[in-house]
Order: C-alpha cells, then structure tokens, then sequence
C-alpha cells in the first residue's frame, strides 16, 4: 500500500480527532494526518508523490505511528525510505553490575540511574540527600518527562510548586530539551508499549508537551547548571551532567558543584550524613524505609521533593528535582568523562 491508502483508511476518530461535518473522501486529510506527524502538508505531499529525498527516521517512526501500521507495514515505509528498520524491542530497563559499581563508588556525587525513556531506576544515597527520594516525587510511572510536565502544572497555578529547585533560564528551554531527547528514544523503539503509553497520554493531557512534540526536534539532552532550594542547606547551585555507560542506552545525571565555592562545602556536610545511612544503589520498588528519607536524627529530611516548606506533608505540592537552566561554554567532550559520547542523533525533521 501507499502513504495515500494508508492515510485513506484512516478515520479521524480512530486517531482521535473530531470527524466535523460530512466528509466527501475517505480516512484523514493531508493537514490532519501532517499534524499528528509533526511535519509540514508540503513535505507529506512530496512523500506521497514519491519526490522526496531520504526522509528521516524520526519522519517515517512519526508518520508509521500517525498511520497506526503494523510492524510488516512499518518496516515497508522504512525500506521504501531506504531506511533499515528499527529494533521492535523495548526500552532496556537493566543496570549492568559495572553501571552499579559505579553509581555506588560516586558516593560523594548525587547519581541517578535512567532508562533511554527518562524513567528513574536507580540513585545513590547522596542522589536522595542531595534532590530527595525519587519515590516520592509523584512522577507518573517514576519518569522524569511526565513529572516535569505534572509540575509545570503545577508551578502555573502556584510559583511555590517549583520547589526545590530554582532556576534562572526558565523551564521551557528544559522541556524543550528533554521532549527532543524522548523522540530520538521514541523513534528507536517504536513498538514500546509503556513508551507509547507514555507519550499519547502527554499528547492527550498536556498542551505544552504536545506543542513541543509536534514541532518535531530530536537531539541529546546534555544536562545545565540550576539551584537546588535544599530544605537544610538552603541554596546549591550544582553542574548537571549526562552520561552515557558504553554499551548501554542508560542515562546517568550528576550533579557537582564547583571547587572552593560555599557550594561545594555544602555538598560535603550533605555526603558526611549520608555515611550513616545505607549505601549502594536503590531501585524505585525497594521499600521506603526510615533510613531512605532522613539522614540522620536532628537533620530534616531531604525528601520528600516538592514539599512546600508552608505546608503540612499532606498537602503537599509535588515538584520535579530539575529545572531547566542553562550553562554557556560547556564543550560535549566534557560530558563523557571517561564513558561513551550521548547517543547520536538520527537527525531532525
């Protein structure tokens, strides 16, 4: 079959748009099925006409999903693209033992463990005194986009909802960072069910994730500087690094602060209590004890994120640990340490 047929048996209420007045042809129009793939109505009309030129995967992946085809019709529109299918696999949620170590061995550094889709599934001890217990932050699914957009919500309707973290760039530049990221793992793993979930449900409830989606950019997140507003330490601006484990399509974020900075000292006092609580690595279903979300007795807890401080605990406000906030000058090789570049792009729309 052709883009045009596919479009054609389409009905707009199966890719949940308003079927609106009676309709002289069949399936979607070339806007409507434009819109929900991110591209222009020009460029489709090429595609279709077969006078494009090497289309993009994240072009073909958006337009296979809009088209809703199955895995033999999508890996046809990839081959007349001249394109090799994707993987049918699913985002690897598995932290090779050497990833463990080397959390584990960073005690003095917050690190948080993330799958391709930006869903947290392991920190250090220092993570959570550093930006609190991920479990109980309130993301759905434990994943960083979808909390990101919860409490963009949130902050809309109460500045104090930003909690604890501060910053100075504004937090569209960080969506549109990250919603970019998701697509280049979106495109990769096009038949994820819990990624696929995952992004129709911000299409379906967030405006704001849906006008970034749509635009179509793809690229690596490579972290930012921000201030963390920590309920004890108050104010440490940290550096935010991505890393990416040779082998693996897993995320690792870092945070350090300068040297010789109050910054950095206060960074120490936070590893120093750490000491007496458990090390090692833990899991989002590891339970939450005691130990996890306080560090000592007579020092408050870091976690829960996002309580206002105002507030009693149960009706608290729910906040991601990062804001956006940008950090001119950095140069990429500084990103690597020592581990393999962030994963390539595929290359935009």
């Amino acid at each position: 079959m052709t883009l045009r047929a596919w479009r054609e048996r389409m009905s707009p209420q199966d890719s949940g748009l308003e079927a609106g007045a009676e309709r002289r042809i069949p399936g979607l129009r070339r806007e409507e099925l434009a819109r929900l793939a991110g591209i222009s109505v020009d460029y489709l009309v090429l595609l279709e006409q077969g006078r494009a030129r090497n289309p993009s995967a994240q072009v073909v992946t958006a337009l296979a999903r809009a088209l809703r085809l199955d895995p033999s019709e999508r890996d046809h529109l990839y081959r007349c693209a001249n394109l090799a299918p994707p993987s049918a696999g699913n985002v690897s949620r598995h932290i090779p033992m050497s990833v463990q170590r080397l959390v584990h061995r960073l005690g003095a550094v917050p690190a948080g463990v993330f799958a391709a889709d930006w869903t947290i599934i392991g920190w250090n001890r220092m993570w959570t005194a550093a930006v609190g217990d991920p479990r109980t932050y309130g993301w759905e699914a434990h994943n960083l986009v979808a909390g990101m957009f919860q409490t963009r919500a949130g902050r809309d309707r109460d500045p104090s909802a930003a909690w604890p973290v501060r910053t100075w760039r504004g937090s569209d530049a960080e969506e549109e960072d990250l919603v970019a990221d998701l697509r280049v793992t979106a495109a990769a793993h096009p038949y994820d069910a819990r990624l696929t979930s995952l992004v129709e449900g911000l299409l379906r409830r967030e405006p704001a994730f849906a006008r970034l989606w749509i635009h179509g950019t793809a690229g690596p997140w490579a972290g930012d500087r921000r201030t963390i507003e920590h309920p004890t330490m108050g104010d440490i601006t940290i550096d935010v690094d991505v890393l990416t484990p040779a082998g693996t399509n897993l995320r690792i974020l870092t945070c350090t602060a300068a040297a010789e900075t109050t910054d950095v000292e206060k960074m120490y006092a936070l590893h120093a209590a750490c000491h007496l609580a458990e090390n090692g690595l833990v899991h989002p279903d590891s339970e939450v004890s005691g130990r996890a979300r306080g560090l000592r007795p007579g020092l408050p807890p870091a976690a829960p994120v996002g309580r206002v401080r105002s507030e009693p605990a149960d009706t608290a406000h729910v906040g991601a640990p990062f804001r956006a906030g940008g950090r001119d000058g950095r140069s990429p090789e500084g990103q690597r340490v020592g581990m393999a570049a962030q994963h390539a792009d595929p290359g935009g729309l």
